[in-house]
Parts: C-alpha cells; sequence; structure tokens
C-alpha cells in the first residue's frame, strides 16, 4: 500500500529553524562547528577549531586526536547497544540476505584488522579496497579506519588500466579484493582484472588478500595473494584483535579517485575529524534520522554516497545502514526498492535520479507499489545528478511523501544545498536542491568573478573556508588542488557548476560549466530544457547536449528514452519534442534535433555521459570512459547519430 499523509506531499513544515540555524552558522562558524564536533567521541576534544594557516585553505580540529572506527562502531556497543543491527546485507542477485549487530561488527572489524597488522599494515600506510557490495567491503573500510590506514576504494569490476593508475598513485602496500562481483544477468570475475592491473602498475603492492565467493574461483598467487577466509581463522585461532589507533582529526580516512579521470587521477582526500562532524550533523539535521532507523542509500561503496551514507554517517548517528547488491529494476523487477522499504521499515531512501527515471519507464503507473507497505519511509532524498522536476513529480505522486533532492560533490562528502528535513522541511520547489546548508556561503559569478544578481545564471563557487568535511586537497598534489579549485575565483572554491539563485534564496544547478551552451550568442541551459523533455508524458529519461553548428556555433540536440508500453511512433514524438521547447523556450532555443533512443549511456553512478555524447556528436575524438556501466551503448548512440546525419 502507499503512504500517506495529512498535509499536501511536499508541505513545508509549520515552522522551519532553518534561517535561525543557517544564520547562527555564519553568525560564528567556529562556534556552530565547535559545537557539533561535541557529539564525536574524542581522545583529546580541539581547543582549535579552525586553522586558518594550515594546509591549502586551512584545517579544521587540528589539534583534535580522534578515530572514525571507534565513533561508529565502539562507541555504541561501550553504550550498551551492541545487540542492535548495524548492517542489512541483501542481495538479490545471489538471494543472500544477512544482519550483522554493532558487536557482530565490531569482532569482525577488530579481528580484520588484527590481519592487516600481521601483514605489517600501520597508521599512514594505503590500502586499495576493490569489491562489490558485500559487508566484507565495509569490514575493510572499518578495519583500515581502526588502524588509521588510509583506505582507497575502486569501484568493483573498473577496468585493468584505470586501477593501475590509481595503484600508481595511492602506492598501496596491500589490496583486498573479492574474487567477482555479480550483475542480474552474470558474473564478473575481479581476480583476472586485479591481476592484468598489477602487471600494468610500476607500483607492486606486498600481498593481496582476497575474499572467494562462491560464485567464481579466485586463482590465488602463491607469495602473494592470500585467503580472507584463511587469515581471519588464523587471527580468530590465535585470538587477535586490533584495537582502535589515536588519531590527529586531520590525519587522512581516505583517498577517493574522482570518476572518469584520464591521466593523472585526482585523489579526493577526507580527514578523520572534520569528516566526523559534518557527517553526523547532517543525520539528525539534513536526513532527519535518528539512532535505531534504517538509513538505506542506495548506491555503491565505490562511490562517494557510498562512503558517506552507507559507510560512515548512519554508524556514526547509531543507525542501521543497508547493504544492497541489486539493481531497482530487474532484481527481480521494478519493485525491488518497494520489497526493500517493507522487509527492512527503512525511515529514508536516499538515491540517484536515474534509479527513479528507470522505475517510473519499468513501471510508469508505478503498479507494482500496491503490493508493498512503504508507510515506514518518511522522505525520499535524490542526489547524483540533477533531478528533473518530472521525475521528484511523479516520486511524490506515487509516494505520498516528500521528494528532497540535495546537491554536493565527491569534493565535499555531505550536501552543499539541501532542504534539512531535522530543523522543518522548507517548501520544495522541483528542479531546485533548496538552499545551502550551513557552512556553506554559495555564489553566483561571472568570468570575472563579480557576483551576480538573483535569477542570473553563472558559475556557482563556495566562499572560503570549506566547512568540515569537504576535501582540503588531493593526494599529494596540493599545487594541483589549488589550480583546480581554487585558482579561477579568488577565494572561492569552484564547483564547476552553473546555475543560478532565485530571489527566495532557492539553488538551481542547471548542469555543470560545460554544459551550458551558446547558441548564436544566447547562453543556454541544457538542464532547463530536458525538463522541457521530461515533461512529455512518453518520456522516460533524457539527454541533451550541445552539438557544434558552422552558422549559430552550437545547437541543442536532445536524446529521450521512452517509457514502456508507448504506441506512438518515434518520428511522432521527436516531431512533439521540437514542437515542446519551441513553445516552452522559444525559438531562441534553436532545438530542431530530437532523437529517440533505446538507452543512455551511463557510469556504474548512473550518470549521464554527455561528454562523451558530446564528442561522438562533434566527430571529436574520444575514448572509451572508464566509468561506463555498458560501452555498447556508445556504439548504439553513434550509429542513431549517423543516421541523422551527425558525427559521421
Amino acid at each position: 500500500m502507499t503512504a500517506t499523509t495529512s498535509a499536501p506531499i511536499g508541505a513545508p513544515a509549520a515552522t522551519s529553524r532553518y534561517a535561525e540555524v543557517y544564520a547562527a552558522w555564519k553568525a560564528d562558524p567556529q562556534r556552530f562547528w565547535g559545537e557539533a564536533a561535541k557529539a564525536i567521541d574524542w581522545y583529546e576534544a580541539p581547543k582549535t577549531v579552525f586553522d586558518p594557516n594550515a594546509g591549502v585553505y586551512g584545517r579544521w580540529f587540528t589539534d583534535g586526536v580522534c578515530n572514525t572506527c571507534y565513533n561508529a562502531i565502539d562507541r555504541h556497543v561501550a553504550a550498551g547497544r551492541g545487540e542492535q543491527t548495524a548492517i542489512i546485507y541483501d542481495s538479490p542477485v545471489t538471494g543472500t540476505k544477512a544482519r550483522i549487530s554493532y558487536a557482530e561488527l565490531q569482532h569482525k572489524v577488530a579481528t580484520f584488522a588484527a590481519v592487516l597488522k600481521e601483514f605489517g599494515v600501520e597508521k599512514g600506510d594505503r590500502v586499495i579496497v576493490y569489491m562489490p557490495m558485500i559487508p566484507e567491503a565495509a569490514i575493510a573500510m572499518y578495519a583500515c579506519a581502526r588502524l588509521g590506514v588510509i583506505h582507497s576504494v575502486v569501484f568493483g569490476g573498473f577496468a585493468s588500466k584505470e586501477l593501475a593508475t590509481r595503484i600508481n598513485d595511492a602506492k598501496p602496500k596491500l589490496i583486498l579484493a573479492a574474487s567477482c562481483g555479480i550483475e542480474p544477468n552474470r558474473v564478473v570475475p575481479y581476480k583476472p582484472l586485479l591481476d592484468d592491473a598489477i602487471g600494468l602498475a610500476a607500483h607492486k603492492p606486498e600481498a593481496c588478500i582476497i575474499f572467494a565467493r562462491p560464485q567464481s574461483t579466485a586463482n590465488l598467487i602463491e607469495g602473494r595473494d592470500y585467503d580472507w577466509a584463511a587469515e581471519v581463522a588464523k587471527a580468530e585461532a590465535a585470538g587477535k584483535k586490533a584495537d582502535c589507533v589515536p588519531l590527529k582529526a586531520t590525519d587522512p580516512l581516505y583517498i577517493l579517485y574522482t570518476s572518469g579521470t584520464t591521466g593523472i587521477p585526482k585523489g579526493v582526500v577526507r580527514d578523520n575529524g572534520g569528516h566526523m562532524v559534518a557527517l553526523h550533523w547532517t543525520m539528525a539535521n539534513l536526513y532527519n534520522v535518528h539512532p535505531g532507523q534504517v538509513y538505506w542509500a542506495a548506491s555503491d561503496v565505490g562511490w562517494v554516497v557510498g562512503h558517506s551514507y552507507i559507510i560512515y554517517a548512519p554508524l556514526l548517528a547509531g543507525c542501521t545502514t543497508v547493504i544492497y547488491e541489486g539493481k531497482p529494476v530487474g532484481t527481480p523487477d521494478a519493485g525491488a526498492f518497494w520489497r526493500m522499504v517493507d522487509e527492512y521499515k527503512i525511515t529514508v531512501l536516499f538515491t540517484a535520479p536515474t534509479a527513479f527515471r528507470a522505475i517510473k519507464k519499468e513501471d510508469p503507473e508505478a503498479k507494482l507499489l500496491a503490493n508493498y507497505d512503504v508507510k515506514s519511509m518518511h522522505t525520499l532524498f535524490l542526489a547524483g545528478e540533477r533531478a528533473d522536476p518530472d521525475t521528484v513529480l511523479w516520486a511524490e505522486r506515487i509516494l505520498g511523501v516528500p521528494v528532497v533532492d540535495h546537491w554536493w560533490q565527491t569534493e565535499t562528502s555531505w550536501a552543499i544545498a539541501g532542504n534539512p528535513v531535522g530543523l522543518g522541511l522548507l517548501p520544495i520547489k522541483p528542479g531546485s536542491p533548496t538552499v545551502p546548508m550551513p557552512g556553506y556561503d554559495v555564489r553566483i559569478v561571472d568570468e570575472a568573478c563579480h557576483e551576480l544578481p538573483p535569477n542570473k545564471m553563472g558559475s556557482i563557487v563556495v566562499k572560503l573556508p570549506l566547512p568540515p568535511g569537504c576535501l582540503p586537497t588531493l593526494w599529494q598534489q596540493d599545487d594541483r588542488f589549488a589550480e583546480s579549485y581554487l585558482h579561477e575565483f579568488p577565494g572561492f572554491y569552484k564547483t564547476a557548476d552553473a546555475g543560478f539563485i532565485d530571489d527566495d534564496g532557492y539553488v538551481y544547478i542547471m548542469g555543470r560549466t560545460d554544459d551550458i551552451i551558446n547558441v548564436a550568442g544566447h547562453r543556454l541551459s541544457t538542464g532547463g530544457m530536458e525538463e522541457v523533455l521530461a515533461s512529455h508524458q512518453a518520456v522516460a529519461e533524457c539527454a541533451v547536449i550541445g552539438i557544434k553548428d558552422e552558422l549559430k556555433g552550437e545547437v541543442p540536440c536532445g536524446f529521450v528514452v521512452l517509457k514502456a508500453g508507448v504506441t506512438k511512433s518515434p518520428i511522432e514524438i521527436e516531431t512533439e519534442i521540437v514542437k515542446l521547447v519551441r513553445d516552452k523556450i522559444g525559438p531562441v532555443a534553436a532545438f530542431k534535433i530530437a532523437i529517440c533512443v533505446n538507452r543512455l549511456p551511463k557510469t556504474r553512478s548512473g550518470k549521464i555521459l554527455r561528454g562523451t555524447m558530446k564528442k561522438i556528436a562533434d566527430g571529436d575524438a574520444w575514448t572509451m570512459p572508464a566509468t561506463i556501466d555498458d560501452p555498447a551503448i556508445l556504439d548504439e548512440i553513434a550509429e542513431q547519430l549517423k543516421g541523422h546525419g551527425i558525427g559521421a
């Protein structure tokens, strides 16, 4: 059954404390974050909240001493809550389900940390984690955090060449991997990919520990590769466990490489202290989730959402987190998410808009929802790419709960802008992730860094310093960090997103700065055009790119995927879409090319590969993106473009 609410869908709370809380942060940032830091257990509480002279632009809690693993696991056990479920594991692709309590997790993590110590790994060393969505991935990450070892998670199944570049950059002492990952229709052996990557890499790890899954065996190389279960059994038999290591708040917790990088990758560094303070603050104030409740971020541990809101934030807050090895559709159907909410009484679901577009495409009328009780869920959060208003409104209609878009980046680890449900829901404006969170002074500027008035589109920047939890630098690349993010707009962090702020202070993200196209001197947002395309009743999802044009410089080209059961021909739909854009945006858009496609090329995290599509359409040289989910789709796109006389 569908959840119901007494107030209109998305109706704001009678009173929201957002304005008061944001003003308090702005008036005294150090006091604000100093108070937030009291929610964390410290070996030595920080006396200095922010040191502007440390690091590239300043550092948070420089004299604090802490441990992330202790705060996420051990302190809850010490407080008498060891029997509460910490992790729910649900794997529809293998038919496996499990619950791990905080006490069990503590035992598993402390034991595996002892295994790492036996291999000579210690504070400051790096370990690469190359694993699918299984509990052992979380155990690996927390075992590293327990010892002060810097983990770098690389998405399981990532191409060997790209894995090799990360091995060369992070220089790990160990690599932790599984024998395979499992997709709905295939098993992906990881060990051959790992072996090839190590062969390609100039840096060689001292050892690899492989978790064997029954779906695929792994050939272990003697003297280098070790069996996970056997090493854990040895530690268990000897009664070995490792304690949490006290760390500086500024010590790195992890390195996460931004997706789609080429050449020398950008390794985003995350610290221990500021990361904990910021993520803990968000659980109650942004997501309105509290100890004992079940929080599900339907993402992957290979991405920043998985780091922040599968592994760390829920457990820092004493919640139950969900590790889901499946898809929104096809495992087994478009009711998969509703089954999860019903079965585990999930309070908040956080996923990417592309997941809901996939559900909407397969089940446009949400008929499968009627089979489940989803009353436990009070809010759906979307992030990862722009949430088009059509998807937001569809989800609101079928679920009967607020659908909250929020905007953040790999670099920030938490929301730059959002609707802070825990402070009282603000009015929802579909198409906007709402307002800046405390810690973020968001501005819209032109190319000369002059601030623009409301409703004027420009580059979105954040006034320095960035709040706790955001990247202090790139791994061993301070100069590149400053050049990439700080130099173009002095005194600000460059988000590389474009948009505007309206008269009410709501932020609108209209795309990456390179997604703003110039049509005969008019700056137009491809995101705004995508809104129009998505409003067509036959369209499940869409993408708009700018392609080269001799006369106008650039013209827009739209790609649409149709909902299941559409009876009109693609030519009819394409004609209607062209007219729709002309009617809603006007002739200035010069929108004349709409192409119906079977599917859109995406990364494994669900982001549409607009940049690669543009290169194909422009006839420019392009390389297969390392993060692509299915390479064959780009060939299909190229053929369909050729059919329209484009990119040939």
